[in-house]
């Protein structure tokens, strides 16, 4: 039985999330000559060896159908990467089929969008988590793909470009689709270094350069004093500290003095395991790639060693600690020498700086495990030789490892702020068409907040779609805000979404009353989330004698408000409409307008969720109409257009006012639109049939104005 909420309704939330498809290819064939014991023991072992594989990569079964297996990357909890997870775990899968001693093969599809999700689904009881047409799309392109293929949609194949290569297919015909759907085949996932060379440096570089200095100062001292010196480049999500590396390495190129890069990154699930950016940067010197059999490895790894040591007793104790580095099997006491083993990987990169300036770019260190942090401090403090450790880090490795940002002569840490609003124009300017309007300029710059990614994505989006709805969220923006929210406990997200619906600034009491949380309980909650800075306190309320909050970031607000489910927002718009009334009822109409759209987004949300708006339907009638003549004295003419409809639609065909409503309509539509005579015509008749001919003689005379003019 599933866990409802304290209402008695199951967890539910929109999300953008990644589905895969796997099927076996001719199980059936072979199942019809098996005894039915085998064909539950074969299945058994081979459902087991696919949950590890998707487990590990992040993903969630959510059920087998026979061979078929349908997982899930994004939910019951949000990474900020599930579609490169999701395909990584099923080219790992296919390349498992591909050496199976049965013979056995599949067919994966995977794709991502936006679905329902039940979080509190109990999936082990066959409870279907997800709801929405990402799931039969990963299912079409499942019955599509090639034998052993990985097929992807459109929004999976862009969010994973840069990590994993791909071959173009022609658009698919699939079933229940009225239009060809593009699709791509993954071939391979690409290295650190190959990932690196594929980022996109069309846009700007902006507000960056004195960090761009400080790391050349870094170099030049290693290439001076021939010692190592650290800098570590610490920032939130998509504030540019890749990028950051990328225009440095462009730096050291355009000056002439060559240096060698090597490249590693620190993963948050499956592949990373212990030393694994450590490895990569090994694999990359000695020319390894991930499709060398053992052998082509070992021979590169021993021909890697002798160029740069000579002596071969120390050529044997190095080749014997770097074999576990690139996944060649080791002695087992190795692992017991930590001491002797870090020794042996500070020599021989001791070794390779003594060729050629070295620069190691260790990424994403917020996500490596603690022997591999151990390990680049000592390299820092012991080594020798013309050396430049980078390494890229969210805030939290400074909560992990709060002395990792002391100074030193040797040691410094950049931290990446939001651009200010020149910058981000700059960087907007150079990637937006200059006929853009300057509307849907300022828009994107308010909504990017200053990070660079969240600008980039935003703009590109629109480029894409050829669009100018600057109100859609880029997948690759939700997917990180998301990953952070679904950090927070369920009380807080819960929070977060009542806060969402009340705008981008709230009140502890509006938050109590739409989320239907005791105050105390809200106020510790709020004091959570302006700690992990998604919300901020104001230094001034409009409220009197009450706390006012912002989001610190509208699109935290944006996504957050998309998860929440139709029936609740409805739900919440109505609450918070009878909290902003109850402020001061006999001043309603000055908050005419703010009443007007909370009850609004309930009417359209209530009936989006086929739910009876009959309960709210006389105070939102009101406070439509009223909004209505405040938008219309105010000028607003398209939204007083919108609100005196809305309030229409509530009306009764017989309520006395009625006609009335029908010529406030129709007036601000011919505002608007250049439309609306023949409600106003239709208002005119009602109002004399009503015997109210004062009243129809001005409308009428209003009305026959507009035909004339």
């Amino acid at each position: 039985m599933a866990i409802t909420t304290s209402l008695g309704k199951p967890r539910e939330e929109r999300r953008v999330l990644t589905v895969l498809f796997a099927d076996l290819v001719g199980f059936t064939e072979r199942a019809d000559r098996l005894d039915p014991e085998e064909v539950g023991t074969f299945l058994h072992g081979y459902h087991d060896r696919l949950r590890s594989e998707l487990e590990r990569h992040g993903g969630t079964v959510e059920k087998f159908i026979g061979d078929a297996v349908v997982a899930l990357f994004g939910a019951p909890i949000a990474h900020e990467d599930d579609p490169e997870r999701a395909v990584r775990a099923a080219l790992a899968i296919r390349d498992a089929m591909s050496s199976d001693a049965d013979g056995l093969r599949v067919r994966i599809g995977v794709n991502s969008g936006e679905v329902l999700v039940r979080l509190d689904a109990d999936i082990n009881a066959g409870e279907g988590m997800v709801a929405g047409d990402v799931v039969n799309t990963a299912a079409r392109l499942q019955t599509a793909a090639p034998v052993n293929g990985v097929l992807v949609g459109e929004s999976t194949y862009r969010a994973t470009a840069l990590a994993i290569e791909y071959r173009p297919t022609e658009p698919l015909a699939l079933k229940g689709k009225s239009a060809p759907v593009p699709a791509w085949e993954a071939v391979r996932r690409r290295s650190p270094a190959e990932f690196a060379s594929r980022e996109s440096s069309a846009t700007p570089f902006v507000g960056r350069a004195g960090d761009v200095r400080r790391v050349l100062t870094a170099l030049a001292s290693a290439r001076e004093l021939g010692s190592p010196q650290m800098v570590t480049v610490v920032g939130d999500p998509g504030i540019g500290k890749s990028r950051l590396v990328v225009e440095v390495a462009a730096a050291v190129e355009r000056d002439g003095h060559p240096v060698t890069w090597r490249r590693g990154r620190s993963l948050a699930y499956g592949e990373s395991v212990s030393f694994l950016a450590l490895g990569e940067m090994v694999k990359s010197q000695a020319e390894i790639f991930e499709n060398d059999g053992a052998d082509q490895a070992e021979a590169k790894l021993s021909r890697a060693v002798a160029e740069l040591v000579s002596n071969d007793r120390e050529r044997t104790w190095l080749l014997r600690y770097l074999r576990p580095l690139v996944g060649l099997s080791g002695e087992a006491e190795v692992a017991e020498r930590s001491g002797e083993m870090f020794a042996a990987w500070r020599r021989f990169l001791e070794e390779a700086a003594a060729v050629q300036p070295l620069g190691l770019i260790f990424e994403d260190i917020h996500w490596a495990d603690d022997g591999l942090l151990d390990f680049i401090g000592e390299l820092a403090h012991l080594a020798r030789g013309q050396l430049l450790i980078l390494c890229t880090a969210r805030p939290e490795l400074l909560q992990r490892r709060p002395a990792w940002a002391d100074e030193t002569r040797d040691r410094t840490t950049l931290t990446l702020e939001t651009l200010d609003d020149e910058d981000a124009l700059r960087l907007l300017s150079g990637l937006l068409d200059p006929a853009t309007p300057d509307r849907l300029r300022r828009s994107l710059l308010e909504r990017a907040g200053g990070n660079p990614f969240y600008a980039e994505q935003c703009a590109r989006m629109l480029i894409e779609r050829r669009s100018t709805d600057d109100q859609v969220l880029p997948d690759s923006v939700q997917a990180i805000i998301g990953a952070r929210l679904d950090a927070l406990a369920p009380s807080e997200k819960g929070l977060l979404h009542s806060a969402a619906v009340i705008g981008r600034e709230f009140w502890l009491s509006a938050v109590s009353a739409v989320g239907e949380i005791d105050g105390v309980v809200v106020e510790g909650q709020l004091a959570r989330l302006e700690e992990m800075d998604l919300i901020r306190r104001d230094r001034q309320s409009t409220v009197e004698g009450e706390s006012q909050f912002t989001f610190q970031h509208v699109l935290v607000r944006d996504v957050a408000y998309g998860q929440v489910t139709h029936a609740r927002r409805a739900e919440k718009h109505r609450r918070a409409a009878e909290w902003l009334h109850g402020l001061a009822p006999d001043r309603a109409g000055d908050r005419a307008e703010m009443l007007g759209r909370h009850y609004l987004n309930a009417l359209r949300f209530a009936r989006l969720a086929k739910q009876d708006t009959l309960a709210f339907a006389d105070p939102a009638r009101k406070a439509l109409r009223e909004a209505g003549t405040r938008a219309w004295w105010l000028g607003s003419h398209a939204a007083a257009a919108d609100f005196c409809r809305a309030a229409l639609e509530l009306t009764v065909t017989n309520a006395p006012d009625r006609p009335e409503l029908l010529f406030q309509y129709g007036r601000a539509l011919f505002w608007a639109e250049e439309a609306g005579l023949d409600e106003m015509t239709a208002a005119v008749d009602a109002m004399e049939a009503q015997g109210d001919a004062e009243t129809a003689a001005v409308a009428a005379s209003w009305a026959s104005k507009a035909f004339w003019m």
